[in-house]
């Protein structure tokens, strides 16, 4: 991050590694504490705050969509047998169809 001006103060902006609410772990990963509803520093620190919190977003549908691309096949399948089987069950039921209309064709022919 570069140091800005800020210009209502002419100070410099501080850094979130030099901020009370930053923590660094020893791999490096950054913990951030600050709450935009009620501790938030500079308002820099906001826009920083919404692009974490977007990027994180981004990364779980991200994995959302992996998980999806996944389960795509499975669900393919699983629709393909649910298909078969209901056209199985169709064609089962077909005689039973095949012989109301033979009887419907009987009554009309007789009236």
């Amino acid at each position: 991050m570069v140091l800005l001006l800020n210009s209502s103060y002419g100070a410099k902006m501080i850094q979130c590694k030099d901020c009370e609410f930053c923590e660094i772990g020893p791999d490096g990963r950054r913990t951030f504490k600050c709450d935009p509803f009620s501790n938030i520093k500079e308002p820099e620190c906001l826009a920083k705050w919404q692009l974490i919190r977007l990027d994180m977003l981004v990364a779980s549908y991200q994995e959302m969509l992996k998980w999806q691309g996944k389960l795509g096949h499975l669900q393919d399948k699983l629709f393909k047998y649910m298909r078969r089987e209901i056209e199985d069950m169709e064609e089962s039921d077909q005689w039973k169809l095949d012989e109301e209309e033979e009887e419907q064709q009987e009554g009309e022919d007789i009236r």
